[in-house]
């Protein structure tokens, strides 16, 4: 017994774990459903309302479950992260672009991209209700609907009555990146025969960028001047970013 002590006396102490396995095993991931049922996505929209939810939280109910070491809210919140908390960024994001999350797939992608659209169509749809046109930021307030997130150019024309009440907007052309080709033609037919008495001319910057090119103030002045000679004046031309615009008849310049 005495020599058995001698040689266990040197060996090193097992740890704990290793000597009780059964109790130092390798907790279960975090799932939601380990959390206080008050603080679950679905339960606490249930009890205090969408609005005690956060952006993250609203993103989980959407995503549905996360992986197998972060929840639904951990996976949106790094995405949120990677678009710095900025929705508008995140609107952008194509299905391909978030699929390059971890735990987010195919399906998840194209979740959070139809939710997205969704909000953007029920702005539009507020947008369209019956517009009076006083100023330049009802004409960006009016667009920002069709024009905000677009990652390529687009030709709007916003047709008038009389008294400045929007009869329609549409698009006339679309475009890429750096450009996009409005045709005179097409323009002044929607509005004839809409019947419009005037009409306002908005595209987008896809950059950022407010300021007007060459071929901006080129197009306006040939507008300006076919809208005189049809009796369908051009009241303004507005430069759409997400964070501001130009207003062509603000600067004087129309």
């Amino acid at each position: 017994m005495q020599e058995f002590d001698n040689l266990t006396r040197n060996l090193p102490d097992l740890a704990p774990e290793a000597a009780n396995p059964v109790y130092y095993q390798t907790p279960a991931s975090f799932s939601i459903k380990s959390w206080a049922e008050e603080d679950r996505p679905r339960e606490k929209l249930m009890q205090k309302g969408r609005t005690a939810l956060s952006d993250a939280e609203l993103m989980a109910i959407l995503l549905g479950s996360g992986t197998a070491k972060l929840s639904a809210v951990d996976v949106a919140k790094l995405i949120l992260a990677a678009v710095k908390n900025d929705l508008n960024e995140l609107a952008r994001l194509s299905v391909k672009e978030l699929m390059r999350h971890k735990g987010i797939g195919e399906a998840k992608a194209i979740t959070i991209v139809a939710a997205l659209e969704l909000g953007r169509r029920r702005k539009e749809t507020a947008a369209a209700a019956r517009t009076t046109i006083t100023c330049s930021l009802d004409i960006y307030n009016l667009v920002r609907p069709n024009l905000q997130d677009l990652p390529h150019e687009e030709f709007w024309v916003i047709l008038l009555n009389r008294a400045n009440v929007v009869m329609r907007k549409t698009s006339v052309s679309s475009g890429g990146v750096a450009g996009t080709v409005a045709d005179p033609k097409m323009i002044f037919k929607e509005a004839l025969e809409q019947l419009a008495s005037s009409i306002i001319l908005v595209h987008n910057h896809p950059s950022g960028n407010r300021q007007p090119s060459a071929a901006d103030i080129g197009l306006t002045r040939k507008l300006k001047e076919g809208g005189q000679f049809l009796d369908l004046p051009v009241l303004d031309h507005l430069i759409y970013t997400d964070h501001g615009y130009y207003s062509f008849a603000d600067e004087g310049i129309l």
